[in-house]
């Protein structure tokens, strides 16, 4: 890991993905979370303090430790028992059936093997569990997307590896999941940074 990487990448990351337009996205995944929850690339923690009552425990995993530093920060300020784990999503040290609910919030962007975190997902949640997510990814408009692919190896060294072309809906369902809610969103900003995915699912 380079100095942008551990020292820049960390903060800027976290004032981008803090971004006022966000707030009621991340409002809407959290408020349907229950149960035990994990979350997937909890990067600095913003979504912590939004967890409710309904809610028994979060685990958080975040491979960059810089971020996860952020993150303890804010742990006191939840209302949950929040645990946080270095580890990556692509291979979870929890046993099966552990989670009532998994959560990702712009996370699938960015894990290197999105389709094996999304297995991992589907292996923990507990019978009748939900997938929450909300993702930024591939626009429908093709002259976009055709930016996207163009931009994407570019964008991934300055991004920490964030990809702007994933398919998202598509990864979910790849992976075993039945899709029960989609909605398409598209936010301010660049065309091709700003097509969002935000919805629930279960595993098939």
């Amino acid at each position: 890991m380079n100095f942008y990487e551990r020292h820049i990448l960390p903060p800027l990351l976290n004032f981008v993905m803090g971004q006022k337009q966000l707030k009621p996205f991340r409002e809407r995944v959290i408020a349907g979370a229950t149960g035990d929850v994990l979350e997937l690339g909890i990067g600095s923690g913003l979504n912590l303090t939004h967890y409710g009552n309904s809610v028994r425990s979060v685990t958080g995993v975040e491979p960059s430790a810089e971020l996860l530093k952020m993150a303890e920060q804010l742990v006191d300020r939840a209302i949950v028992p929040v645990k946080l784990l270095k580890t990556s999503a692509e291979g979870l040290p929890m046993e099966s059936a552990s989670f009532d609910t998994v959560i990702t919030t712009w996370t699938l962007c960015t894990i290197p093997n999105a389709h094996m975190a999304l297995q991992e997902a589907r292996r923990v949640l507990r019978p009748g569990g939900t997938l929450l997510f909300v993702e930024h990814g591939r626009a429908p408009d093709a002259n976009v997307a055709r930016w996207q692919d163009r931009l994407d190896h570019v964008w991934g060294c300055i991004a920490g590896g964030c990809h702007l072309n994933r398919q998202i809906d598509a990864l979910i369902t790849d992976a075993g999941f039945d899709i029960q809610i989609l909605h398409h969103h598209r936010i301010s900003g660049p065309r091709t940074h700003t097509y969002l995915y935000e919805g629930q699912a279960r595993p098939q």
